[in-house]
């Protein structure tokens, strides 16, 4: 261990786990890793873990690194959206509701109706649907009253964590950004009116670049380090691969995401685009569908198939939508086949599957740049995540684009991104610049295949005829 080493250390808090990277500050270097597991439950629409377990895995992750001791600065990255809803002393009244969570569904859609989708997008730069915090915040109030009336505290889940670590109560503006309650000019009383929120039980938006705070005792870091402010996973992901406005990144992991930092602050009253800001004072317009990886790996289980054991060829549509969808808005949906015949294999299906999934990411991507202001181009389309290193994976998104993909080499760039926030503590840059010193959006570039018109076409048809196969059920 070379004693003249800079440190930080950078933590991705996500649905799943919690991963803490050791980061040398000067090579971008990662040293170590660290992981802890958490606990999901739920049945139907419901998706909630306990934010006490995150703290748990959170010290774990960090110490496993082997490099705690030692860090000079520290950042979380966290799951967008969840509601951590917390009493006087800081304890959670209620499991925490996280992303994909879609009970709230009916509270997004009255929500909606009351404003209108025009004013929410010029407000808050996004239709809140069932993922964003307002409306689990309006469910909580409607089914358990109780909770909410306790509620001392509303929090996202990197804001509870750097909580944690600093005893006070701040968030920045990317993660603010996907509330449903917060835009250009700060927290938005009348949206908080409308869900019967104060004000005074949210936390403050720490500008880009500054502290939250220092590290209290109590944890493997050393006290009274500085503690960056954190983000959530999505714009921390695009600090990690230092991205430049207008050259987007797909994300392939449970859920799928497609965004690019943008110059111009977009507000697309269709719901397409969520119109996110960056942590950095620029905008990140997203666009996110809750079925992506996880969803295909349990079509291919039913097949009896391996996940990369893909076939050409067939009329077969799949729309992967197992725990509804986000994008297309269809939170009462579910899978759905269509267009088989007696010739139709089972490798066939597991394509239509990966082309399913892949579809509303891709159709959305022009949406996501021209809603930011930006020109698209032929730029290579950065691929990242779990399913970046499948072929299956990297093959659909290249046929259905027509554009090359590049493979980042960098892997846990959330973990990353934070790091770089951290690191811009101690040297004074700005994270971004700190990524793209230490390159790690540098990876192989695969060329691009001619754009598959027809099955795109066929997908986007059978979305339309689908019709009241996806709406509420009936009783």
């Amino acid at each position: 261990m070379n004693a003249s080493q800079r440190v930080v250390i950078g933590v991705d808090s996500s649905t799943q786990s919690t991963k803490a990277v050791a980061v040398d500050i000067d090579s971008g270097e990662v040293l170590a890793e660290g992981r802890a597991a958490h606990t999901v439950t739920g049945t139907g629409g419901a998706r909630e873990s306990d934010p006490q377990q995150w703290w748990q895995a959170f010290t774990e992750a960090v110490a496993a690194t082997g490099h705690a001791d030692r860090a000079l600065a520290v950042a979380v990255g966290g799951q967008q959206h969840g509601l951590v809803a917390l009493d006087a002393d800081g304890t959670p009244v209620h499991p925490a509701m996280l992303w994909n969570d879609t009970r709230s569904a009916p509270q997004a859609a009255a929500l909606t109706e009351r404003l209108g989708r025009a004013e929410w997008a010029r407000r808050t730069g996004s239709v809140p649907t069932a993922a964003f915090t307002v409306a689990k915040w309006a469910w909580l109030r409607e089914n358990a009253p109780e909770a909410a009336e306790r509620t001392a505290a509303v929090r996202l889940p990197h804001d509870y964590l750097t909580g944690r670590l600093t005893g006070a109560g701040t968030t920045d503006r990317g993660d603010a950004s996907g509330t449903g309650w917060w835009g250009e000019n700060g927290y938005d009383k009348e949206i908080l009116d409308l869900v019967g929120l104060d004000e005074g039980r949210l936390p403050e938006v720490i500008e880009p670049g500054h502290a939250a705070g220092t590290v209290r005792p109590g944890s493997p870091l050393p006290a009274g380090i500085p503690v960056a402010a954190g983000t959530g996973d999505n714009m921390a992901a695009a600090l990690g691969l230092g991205l430049t406005p207008g050259l987007p990144a797909l994300s392939l992991g449970t859920s799928g995401t497609v965004y690019a930092v943008t110059r111009g602050r977009p507000a697309d009253e269709s719901g397409i685009v969520a119109g996110f800001a960056d942590a950095s004072g620029g905008w990140l317009p997203l666009a996110c569908t809750l079925n992506c990886t996880l969803a295909v790996d349990r079509i291919a289980a039913l097949l009896g198939r391996d996940r990369a054991d893909v076939e050409p060829g067939g009329t077969a549509v799949v729309l992967p939508f197992l725990d509804g969808e986000r994008t297309p808005d269809l939170p009462y949906s579910s899978g759905l086949f269509h267009g088989l015949r007696h010739d139709t294999t089972a490798g066939q299906l597991l394509q239509a599957a990966y082309d399913g999934a892949a579809h509303a990411l891709l159709t959305a991507l022009d949406d996501v740049l021209r809603h930011g202001g930006e020109t698209s181009s032929d730029a290579p389309i950065l691929l990242i995540g779990g399913g970046a290193r499948g072929t299956a994976w990297q093959n659909t998104v290249r046929r259905l684009s027509g554009r090359a993909v590049q493979l980042p080499r960098a892997a846990e760039l959330v973990a990353l991104g934070a790091a770089a926030q951290a690191a811009g503590l101690v040297t004074g840059e700005e994270p971004a610049e700190v990524a793209r010193r230490w390159g790690t959006a540098d990876g192989p570039l695969l060329d691009p295949l001619p754009r598959d018109e027809e099955a795109l076409e066929r997908i986007a048809d059978t979305l339309h005829r689908a019709g009241r196969l996806f709406e509420a059920p009936t009783r």
